[in-house]
């Protein structure tokens, strides 16, 4: 499985895969809508947790923080609908709900690597230009790090009973979501079959869970 990324890609990826340790430069006086406190409250949710212990020293309990605080706040079912295309229509019920849970894994593992490796980045939330009541928004924000110019992280979510949920990550405009259908697509072709992707997947899934269990941080990409 190739998981091939430019260096920039690979670390933005890494970085802003859903929600990263962000901490908002906008004033927590200024209200922001629905869809960006969503945002807010989860990264901030998660530097909470992940301060109270040395999670470098214990990756495997650092992954589960984040499971428990990011998962439900993730379109998991539209993401990888989205992820497999015409492999989801083709696919039996067993076959998608395995590359979801794997895909799952995959997203909750990659934060948390990253957590691990990258910090010190502010957020900046841009007009939400999107009506809410279509039920889907784009929340546009801007990463900033001292010395660097400001890079375009935006989020694409929608209202699922009430609740807005993130389905896909564009960084500097590129789609995380069409990323990944680009990778797997090519690796479903390579092999000619779905479960082999799948198993591929899950392998390299235990390897980071053991990894994380060993104190050692293994790329998602690797």
């Amino acid at each position: 499985m190739t998981f091939q990324f430019t260096s920039k890609s690979k670390v933005l990826l890494a970085l802003c895969l859903i929600f990263l340790e962000f901490f908002p430069v906008l004033s927590r006086a200024e209200t922001l809508l629905p869809p960006q406190q969503v945002i807010q409250e989860t990264s901030d949710a998660v530097k909470q947790a992940l301060r109270e212990y040395d999670y470098k020293l214990d990756l495997s309990k650092a992954t589960r923080i984040v499971k428990e605080i990011l998962e439900p706040h993730v379109d998991v079912d539209r993401a990888a609908l989205l992820i497999l295309g015409k492999h989801w229509r083709t696919a039996t019920p067993e076959q998608r709900q395995r590359f979801k849970d794997e895909f799952r894994k995959l997203l909750i593992r990659t934060y948390t690597t990253a957590f691990t490796e990258y910090k010190d980045w502010d957020i900046r939330y841009l007009p939400l230009n999107t009506p809410l009541a279509d039920k889907k928004a784009i929340v546009r924000t801007e990463i900033l790090q001292s010395g660097a110019k400001p890079l375009a992280v935006d989020y694409r979510m929608i209202e699922i009973s009430g609740e807005w949920k993130v389905y896909d990550v564009l960084i500097e405009g590129i789609s995380l979501v069409q990323n990944y259908r680009t990778t797997f697509s090519e690796d479903i072709a390579r092999t000619g079959s779905l479960d082999s992707v799948i198993e591929q997947l899950s392998k390299r899934n235990a390897a980071g869970s053991k990894a994380s269990i060993n104190g050692t941080a293994l790329s998602p990409s690797t």
